[in-house]
């Protein structure tokens, strides 16, 4: 069980780690670009392994704060919301990228710092 949570936390940072990369991405690309899918495949991977690995609690034994979770949670479906609010447009606003990019690493410091 401990390998299985391993990875889920492996590939719960790389959904993490894709979000933030997918802010340089959508910098390259220019502010005429529309926005990269990367943002909704790196949110999606960061919603479902972050729902598995609440899900194994019981299994793990673990101890989760709860409310630190829910937060987490509301702000990654934001990321999510916008992203799916803003895939399809030919031209994303200006303040579109870095708000994501300030949401995503608002949810890293709450994980790190949260207690």
């Amino acid at each position: 069980m401990e390998f299985v949570r391993l990875l889920l936390v492996f590939l719960h940072l790389l959904g993490m780690s894709l979000l933030v990369a997918m802010f340089f991405v959508q910098r390259r690309a220019g502010a005429d670009a529309p926005l990269n899918k990367g943002w909704l495949h790196g949110s999606a991977l960061q919603l479902l392994t972050g729902a598995a690995l609440y899900g194994l609690m019981p299994l793990t034994h673990a101890d989760y704060n709860h409310a630190k979770l829910g937060v987490k949670m509301v702000v990654l479906i934001v990321i999510g919301v916008l992203a799916v609010a803003n895939v399809n447009r030919k031209r994303i606003p200006t303040w579109l990228a870095p708000t994501m990019l300030g949401l995503v690493v608002l949810n890293v410091g709450l994980a790190v710092f949260w207690r």
